[in-house]
């Protein structure tokens, strides 16, 4: 019976802390997506002509986010009998999203963002490389600045 104990405590405190956590995670971004929806992030041949651009720069953005050891156990679960791997879905979005808005707080006064690219990768824990401990994410893209 301890033994049971000992095993379920952890998977319900990471179950209850990862769900808390990532609640708040999601709302900050939420949050935070509002005060730059004046700031569009765009994939585009041709935006503006060259002679209305003031200046224009790289822009990057990267998160790196992790999944706790409840939904970490789940989804392991989930791989013995296949289907969607919820777990993993809501990682990659919120990696995602973060590494956009990081991407754009590095220019907040741009116009506009073009040629948005987001690149992803795993980074595993350990010998196990089917395992993913965290995503990580990296947004980047040119920050365009029109002349007045």
């Amino acid at each position: 019976m301890m033994d049971l104990i000992i095993l379920i405590s952890p998977l319900a405190l990471g179950y209850f802390v990862g769900t808390w956590v990532e609640k708040k995670h999601y709302r900050s971004i939420i949050e935070r997506e509002k005060g730059f929806l004046r700031l569009p992030a765009v994939t585009i041949k041709r935006v503006h002509e060259p002679e209305e651009i003031e200046r224009a720069q790289l822009v990057a953005g990267s998160a790196v986010i992790s999944v706790d050891y409840f939904k970490r156990f789940l989804a392991g679960l989930r791989t013995l009998v296949g289907g969607r791997v919820k777990t993993y879905e809501t990682l990659i979005d919120r990696a995602r999203r973060e590494a956009t808005l990081r991407m754009k707080a590095e220019d907040p006064s741009a116009d506009t963002i073009v040629n948005l690219r987001i690149e992803t990768s795993s980074i595993s824990k350990g010998t196990n490389q089917k395992s993913v401990a965290t995503v990580e994410a990296l947004a980047y893209g040119t920050a365009i600045h029109l002349k007045k």
